[in-house]
């Protein structure tokens, strides 16, 4: 079975992207760099590519230049199980970067990420619908997720 890479664009910074991650996740790891040649297009020496590891999920980081920007399209899920993860990842994520609505943030790099409680996405999907619309309710009013707050609507206490 292939398998499913994602593979980010950065103008000059994927080195240093890719240390920030793993300085985030902890449990990372460097897997492979490649270097720029006397071909270029990048400066000889420089990297080129740089795969990395975060909570089992390979990743490929490219300095390929100015071309390219991210933008929400496209984000992570971290899912935690609990208030002091969602606190962690929220913080830690968005140090440099920007904080918006609903558990997402950016980066310094401007790669988007949700952070949310592992829960969350079943019981929107598969949870009972009324007690769902009140959940997502209360997430529509919040910026970081609240364990506490999203489960008290759940259960429809607000």
């Amino acid at each position: 079975m292939p398998s499913i890479t994602p593979f980010l664009w950065f103008d000059n910074q994927a080195e240093e992207a890719a240390q920030f991650y793993l300085s985030v996740f902890r449990d990372g790891k460097i897997l492979s760099e490649t270097r720029y040649g006397s071909a270029g297009p990048g400066p000889e020496g420089s990297i080129m590519t740089i795969q990395f590891e975060l909570q089992g999920q390979q990743f490929t980081a490219l300095n390929g230049g100015p071309h390219f920007k991210f933008n929400e399209a496209v984000s992570f899920v971290v899912r935690c199980e609990t208030q002091a993860e969602i606190d962690y990842f929220w913080e830690a994520l968005s140090d440099g970067g920007s904080k918006s609505q609903c558990g997402w943030l950016k980066d310094r790099y401007g790669v988007s990420w949700q952070i949310v409680p592992s829960y969350l996405l079943e019981r929107i999907t598969t949870g009972d619908p009324a007690k769902a619309e009140k959940m997502k309710a209360a997430m529509l009013r919040m910026r970081k997720l609240d364990t506490s707050v999203l489960q008290t609507a759940y259960e429809g206490a607000i």
